[in-house]
């Protein structure tokens, strides 16, 4: 890896936003015992889980709103195993399907749409976080204060961070926030660069890690063959951004989309011709709303016809503004800004030309007419979502560098590596957009693509840098470009970011530094609370040998996919598992494979 030094009402977050506005207008305290730069659902777990072991945290939040992504416009949830779903992850989207159990009723429409909590309205998954949040005393949440990502702005004592220095953007006052710990939960990696973290932000080719599709890629969408001007060789771009929209075609809630300033008619004037001709870089697979707003935003339904709509990955023209961000990540705010504003323009210029462009054929014209944005989402923006969809950043230097073979099954049939340090399972295609823009007889976009993976285990060491000893960094993790491209799903944020708060937490407890936290206490400390350390389809969460499954599995003890939880249990079994928990003696043999790993589990108290 090449890296570079350098109670509220249903959608009503009102009254939860007004307890942290008043949070926020108070004087800077002297210290806290645990600093998080960045107001993502990463950093908020991470509150959360060093709150409820004691911890005074606190919480800085750049924007007038905290919740990121899933507060703006992630809505549709990015997970492939819906079983994975552990910790405070778990606990978001079990509460997101009881709002709307509890305001729509069971049966309704709502909760059937809302598919088990996994698919919510932008104002709801703020609610749910803001109450998650709320429920925490220890946490203090400070809005408007931004973290510029300078050496100046960081104090560092014997490897040691000690405090932050943020401006509150309302005065303008410059606030140094003093801790014993720190937590670098923003999308771009900001405070570990300021710290002094080693990063990289180069797309590695296939000579770095063999991994493959690295590198410069093209391949048509859904078609596995290779294509044309592949050459794997790596390069310094980024992925790019763009919003999730939360756009409706419900007359009552519907804002029309108006032709934004600086309108550019000639940057979406091949999409015409690419409509009349049906030309698209893929397979066409039946998306909803083909014939009209589909063919530029990826559209997934969300409860009361809403929608989170994402880039269309069978368009050489969308929402994904390719190129243009690669500053992004190093850039300072101004910059970030100015581009913010350039995004959104450019995509609602998109929309409009779509909807009224007389070279547009009059089918899709009309049926993309029928969609503008949610009147009820996001009213102090405009109905537009307030925070771009940063999808890559800054990726620290760690202690483990989760490349795409950690993902990928180590011989046919067989699971990923497992690693003895996991800190959570996940799951998700290696997923990349575009780093380039349309290029002439390609078959589509350079970088935009998605390789399958299996149920995967995350090794504590990707939130650990190397060399600040009280840091963590649960969002801009110790990844390649494709490792990152499975990791950085907000389900599996959410969940590092609880471990990265929990670790904490033990690392202040024990006088140690990030990296020599006691893996089996963090795993413990996990698992009881409902962590998912690593994947046994036959194997339910709340089965009662689950808690030793989880911590005996992540040692090697059960290699195999299938746990066997009720077989009869061998000695052999008994004793290699009990080497594994570091028992000082075997437990019995007698029983099934679930009763020894209940015993197991017992005896590690």
């Amino acid at each position: 890896m090449k890296s570079h030094v350098c109670s509220l009402r249903p959608r009503d977050t009102a009254g939860a936003r007004r307890m942290i506005g008043a949070m926020s207008t108070a004087p800077a305290p002297s210290s806290h015992d645990l600093v998080i730069v960045g107001g993502t659902p990463g950093g908020i777990c991470a509150a959360i889980a060093a709150a409820r072991q004691g911890l005074s945290v606190l919480l800085l939040e750049r924007t007038t709103h905290v919740g990121g992504l899933p507060a703006n416009g992630l809505g549709a949830t990015d997970i492939a195993t819906r079983a994975l779903s552990g910790g405070l992850f778990r606990t978001f989207v079990e509460r997101v399907k009881a709002h709307y159990v509890a305001t729509y009723g069971a049966d309704s429409e709502q909760v059937r749409v809302c598919s088990d909590g996994y698919h919510f309205e932008p104002s709801i998954g703020e609610k749910v976080l803001l109450g998650m949040l709320a429920e925490q005393p220890r946490i203090e949440v400070r809005l408007r204060r931004q973290f510029d990502a300078l050496a100046a702005n960081v104090e560092r004592v014997d490897g040691r961070l000690s405090a932050v220095r943020v401006t509150d953007l309302a005065t303008g006052r410059i606030e140094t926030c003093a801790g014993r710990a720190f937590v670098d939960a923003t999308y771009e990696g900001d405070l570990a660069h300021a710290a002094g973290v080693p990063w990289a932000t180069r797309r590695e080719g296939t000579a770095d890690y063999h991994e493959p599709r690295a590198g410069r890629f093209y391949q048509a969408w859904g078609d596995p063959a290779i294509g044309d001007g592949s050459t794997g060789v790596g390069d310094d771009t980024i992925q790019a951004y763009n919003y999730r929209l939360c756009i409706t075609s419900d007359p009552a809630n519907r804002v029309e989309i108006r032709k934004p300033e600086g309108y550019d008619r000639a940057e979406y004037a091949s999409l015409a011709e690419d409509l009349r001709l049906d030309r698209k870089p893929g397979l066409h697979r039946g998306e909803a709303e083909w014939d009209g707003i589909g063919r530029i935003t990826n559209i997934v339904w969300l409860p009361n016809g809403k929608t989170d709509a994402n880039n269309q990955h069978l368009a050489f023209i969308s929402t994904d503004l390719p190129e243009e961000n690669w500053p992004w990540p190093t850039a300072d705010w101004a910059w970030r800004d100015r581009f913010a504003s350039r995004l959104r323009n450019y995509i609602l210029g998109l929309f409009w030309f779509m909807q009224n462009d007389p070279e547009v054929p009059e089918s899709f014209r009309r049926n993309a007419a029928r969609f503008g944005l949610a009147r009820d989402e996001y009213a102090d923006n405009g109905h537009f979502p307030r925070q771009v969809y940063v999808r890559e950043g800054r990726r620290i230097l760690g202690e483990h560098c989760f490349i795409a073979q950690d993902a990928l099954p180590t011989a046919p049939g067989a699971r990923p590596p497992i690693h003895p340090t996991a800190i959570t399972a996940s799951h998700y295609a290696i997923d990349s957009h575009a780093v380039h823009k349309r290029e002439a007889g390609r078959a589509h976009l350079d970088g935009f693509l998605s390789l399958g993976t299996k149920p995967y285990t995350v090794p504590y060491g990707v939130i650990v840098p190397r060399t600040v000893d009280n840091l963590w960094a649960p969002v801009p993790v110790s990844a390649s470009h494709l490792g990152f491209g499975t990791l950085r799903m907000e389900p599996c944020w959410m969940v590092l970011g609880e471990a990265a708060g929990a670790a904490a937490a033990l690392a202040l407890r024990f006088g140690v530094a990030a990296r020599t936290v006691p893996i089996e206490r963090l795993q413990r400390e996990l698992i009881a609370h409902r962590a998912v350390l690593i994947h046994y389809p036959d194997a339910d969460r709340d089965h009662p040998a689950f808690p030793g499954l989880q911590f005996i599995g992540v040692r090697g003890g059960i290699p195999a996919w299938e746990a066997r939880l009720e077989d009869a249990a061998t000695a052999e079994d008994a004793a290699r598992w009990s080497v594994l928990a570091g028992l000082a003696r075997p437990v019995d043999a007698g029983g099934t494979r679930s009763q020894v790993l209940q015993r197991i589990w017992a005896a590690l108290g």
